[in-house]
Order: C-alpha cells, then structure tokens, then sequence
C-alpha cells in the first residue's frame, strides 16, 4: 500500500518543521530540528516513546542506542523487522531532539510538536493494531483519563489496556532498577506483548 496523498503530504511537512525555533513555545530548540520517526501505512503495530536522545539524533534512525537494544529485546524481534517500516510504526511525542536540561537529563517533548503534528498523524495511520506506549507522556497522550496517578501504576495495570495497548516504562539503564523492584513486568506483561506481537510481526 502506498502511503496516501495526505500522510506524504504530512511527512513532507513534519521533515520540514522548524516551529520550535521559529515560533518556540519557551526558550527555542538548542540546535537545528532533525525529525526522526517510521511511519507506513501498512504497519500493525506503533511504538510511541517520548523524542528521540542524542545519539538518535545524530544518527536519524529510531532506537540507535542502548535503549533500542533492549527495547527489541523486550519485543523479541531482530533489527531487521525492527526498522522494516511496512511492519512498524514508530512514532515518538516530539519528533526532535529535545536538549539536555541542567542536570544532563534529556528534556521533554517539546509541547509545540505534539501539538501541532500528533492528532493529524496519529488519524492517517488507523490501521494500527497494538499501540506500545514507552513512558508517561506518551500515555497521557494516548490513554487520556484511563491513566493510573504514576507510570508505575500505569503499567502495572497493563491488563486494562491490552491488547490495544501496552503501556512501559522507559527501556533506558536508568530503569535497572525499577526492573529489579517489578519483576511482573518481564514475568507477566513481556510475555502477553511477545505472543500479541508475533501475530503482525
């Protein structure tokens, strides 16, 4: 299936985007906009994770780090279906880069991108089947009211949303520890996401 006139249109539009240099909503983006996203008509399932890190950006390819390893480790599929973009979507809150703050963690979205940009996207893709939903802004996006007070909450009510939806926390080494204390997480949710992934996949 080739993508439609208005999803091309779109993906046009967003490689072009300059609205938080431009029209900042806030102090601008720290260096030129590179959008990084995967998105195909044809594909059953969609990551949605918060915006790309620095390696990301200086590679313009999604999960290029150690985070994406253990993303598809989590997923249990190779690279090569991975970035195959006919089988998956991935389709991060902000698009860019969004800088460090002062104490070297990674900014959040930026608020003009997922304005501008999310809603039109997200409804020129309404084949997706099984949404993976990496952290909290991304889960408020998606699941609104249904969300639980914390990620952790959130996740850990997994069952709510699945097979639709599966929420996660951050696949970063940042979250080893949070692993070790929810250990129904690889127990429990990995394994129902697997065996749902494996049918488009």
């Amino acid at each position: 299936m080739k993508p439609s006139a208005e999803l091309s249109s779109l993906l046009r539009d967003i490689g072009d985007c300059r609205i938080c240099i431009d029209h900042p909503k806030g102090a601008p983006l720290p260096h030129e906009p590179r959008p990084v996203l995967q998105v195909s008509p044809n594909a059953k399932v969609a990551i949605c994770g918060q915006a790309p890190g620095k390696r990301v950006h200086e590679s313009g390819r999604p999960f290029t780090d150690p985070s994406g390893d253990r993303l598809r480790e989590w997923m249990d599929i190779s690279s090569d279906d991975f970035y195959d973009t006919d089988k998956l979507a991935i389709i991060p809150m902000g698009f860019c880069f969004p800088g460090y703050n002062d104490k070297g963690a990674d900014l959040p979205p930026r608020k003009e991108c997922v304005r501008h940009w999310r809603a039109n996207l997200m409804a020129t893709l309404p084949d997706i089947e099984v949404i993976i939903l990496i952290g909290g802004y991304a889960q408020k996006w998606h699941l609104g009211d249904r969300c639980e007070k914390n990620v952790t909450d959130t996740v850990r009510n997994w069952r709510r949303f699945a097979p639709a939806y599966y929420p996660t926390p951050h696949p970063s080494w940042r979250n080893n520890g949070w692993l070790k204390r929810n250990p129904w997480f690889s127990a429990e949710l990995l394994p129902d996401l697997r065996a749902n992934l494996h049918r488009y996949l």
